[in-house]
């Protein structure tokens, strides 16, 4: 049963309204996905009563698969190539019978590679339909390291003694350059930096050892490996990272580098002891994909003018705010490299420097040792300084610090957790920050939010429901008539199928969205004559009367625009 057909018996059923399969249909046609994965990802119909749908049917009995107490060894009866290609999988093996499950029972192509491996292994075959869900289960099983693997449990196999000798052995092992677990850890971080990356995460399970990997600020499953394989590829990590590698009970920090695709990468290393083992996050810096310009990171329009206007300024504190992982290190390295010039002196106080930066003067606090932001800001202002990026604005000390050298003729850069730029100067008050200091020593305040970004080779223009046509046209009503009379009603969205490109997924990368505040006498007359504090509500109305773009704003013209989805403006963002 190919795409088509089982689309319109799923409607001829009722299981999909008119509407909903031709849109179906369309997506097929356009992604090159069958229709039962598509089905799948979108959750359009129950996996489990599709299955047992297309069972009555196509008269193949359905067979529910138990993932957690499935035998590994029957993998290797049918090849992953084989399994991957014709959609079927081993589920039973039985003297002379060999039980498998297949998506597409009726797929001849894949009913004759099957009688080929029941002749070749002197088997008979039984056949059972199975869910979309349960195939992709077992295909996570298969590993794609697994010569690797068998090399490397074999070496295990064959050592006595404790963990501690069988550690020692692996830094042996790794001056020969060809020992199983190594290629393993090696291919790990090779495959994560192509796919461009930003995390790779080891974590010991009960029963194996589970590779996830995030891409675009999701985590995938890469790998499952077996369990007693845990301690060799954490030890290999932690001897590469320069970490101790008989201490187990308490978290670590590391890094190292590495050249990989004739460019020279940074791994961040973190150890994390669990119950199972430790655990192991590695964040991948490549300097090719984190460090941008101010165009590369969406900046556009009246906000960019208003960053460069601000970074031409002598002096001043400039302020990035957002949640965490939405970006601020990013931009502010953006930020450093526009300003960073032979005539000027740049010291930064980070934790941890995570790009390193030529012209630049970077230091790592440590405040296990008393090093902390604080203490390091005091020494920096001995160093002559121009410019100065303090990593985080974290306690009230940091703050008056950061103030006061805004104010004696430095440009200071800092992140600071709010939820929107309007709500930083109440953060700054709460940390006791004098509030007729903040206007003269604040510039600029940055907020941003990481989203998807829309996969161009195959997304594709829709009109918006109803509901949706509301919020853009009140959204659009806040902003200049030469900004909103671009877009006329009914207005258009793109939403993107999914393709080769994007690898199914629809998106690909991120962009962020900007709301830009800067220090103007309205808002500091707020600031000023406000009994207490002024509320972030009240300083956003105040900016947005001066033309003030918000996260909501940026957000709305990126998705008309096609940039980004709809869906993640709209959850990432408030409407103010």
């Amino acid at each position: 049963m190919d795409s088509g057909q089982l689309v319109k018996e799923l409607e001829k059923a009722g299981l999909l309204d008119g509407a909903l399969a031709n849109k179906l249909q369309r997506e097929v046609l356009l992604s090159g996905r069958s229709a039962e994965e598509l089905i799948y990802d979108r959750r359009m119909v129950d996996d489990v009563k599709l299955a047992q749908f297309k069972s009555g049917i196509l008269k193949v009995p359905y067979q529910k698969i138990d993932l957690g107490n499935f035998n590994d060894k029957l993998l290797e009866l049918i090849p992953e190539e084989t399994a991957r290609t014709y959609k079927v999988v081993p589920i039973g093996n039985e003297k002379n019978l060999l039980v498998v499950g297949m998506l597409n029972p009726d797929d001849l192509k894949a009913q004759e590679a099957l009688k080929f491996l029941g002749r070749r292994g002197r088997m008979d075959l039984g056949i059972y339909l199975i869910s979309y869900g349960d195939w992709q289960g077992v295909m996570k099983k298969y590993s794609p390291y697994k010569s690797e693997i068998a090399a490397a449990v074999k070496s295990l196999d064959a050592k006595s003694g404790t963990g501690g000798r069988r550690i020692v052995e692996l830094e042996e092992a790794s001056k020969g350059g060809d020992a199983p677990i190594i290629r393993i850890v090696g291919d790990t971080f090779r495959h994560a930096v192509e796919i461009l990356a930003s995390d790779v995460h080891i974590e010991p399970q009960e029963t194996y050892l589970r590779i996830r990997i995030r891409i675009d600020g999701v985590l995938h499953e890469e790998a499952a490996l077996p369990l007693e394989l845990s301690q060799a590829v954490v030890s290999r990590v932690k001897v590469i990272s320069n970490l101790k590698i008989d201490e187990t009970r308490i978290p670590q920090d590391g890094r190292f580098r590495s050249r990989i695709f004739d460019r020279e990468i940074d791994f961040r290393v973190s150890t994390f002891p669990t119950p199972h083992g430790e655990k192991v996050a590695i964040r991948i810096l490549d300097p090719t994909t984190g460090l941008k310009s101010l165009d590369q990171l969406g900046l556009v329009g009246a906000n960019l003018d208003l960053v460069k206007a601000s970074l031409e300024k002598p002096f001043g504190l400039i302020l990035v705010t957002g949640p965490t992982g939405s970006g601020k290190t990013t931009t502010i390295y953006a930020l450093l490299q526009t300003l960073n010039k032979d005539n000027v002196n740049i010291v930064s106080l980070e934790d941890p420097v995570e790009y390193f930066i030529s012209g630049m003067n970077q230091s790592q606090v440590r405040p296990e040792i008393g090093y902390d932001f604080a203490s390091g800001l005091r020494q920096i202002l001995r160093q002559d300084p121009d410019i100065i990026l303090v990593g985080e604005v974290r306690d009230n000390e940091t703050a008056g610090l950061a103030i006061h050298s805004a104010l004696t003729g430095h440009i200071v850069l800092t992140t600071l957790h709010t939820n929107n730029a309007a709500g930083a100067i109440p953060r700054l008050i709460d940390m006791k920050v004098e509030p007729f200091l903040i206007p003269s020593a604040l510039n600029m305040i940055i907020a941003q939010r990481l989203v998807a970004a829309l996969c161009g080779s195959c997304k594709a223009e829709e009109e918006a429901p109803p509901p949706v046509q509301k919020i853009i046209k009140k959204t659009l009503s806040e902003l200049p008539p030469e900004i909103a009379g671009a877009y006329k009603e009914p207005y258009k969205i793109f939403r993107a199928v999914g393709c080769n490109v994007c690898h199914g997924r629809g998106v690909l990368g991120r962009v962020a969205l900007f709301e830009v505040l800067r220090m103007t006498p309205a808002i500091e007359e707020l600031v000023n004559t406000s009994s207490g504090r002024p509320s972030a509500q009240k300083i956003l109305a105040e900016a947005k009367s001066q033309g003030t773009m918000t996260l909501r704003h940026d957000g709305m013209i990126k998705a008309l625009q096609g940039l980004i989805p709809i869906e993640e403006v709209l959850r990432e963002t408030e409407d103010s």
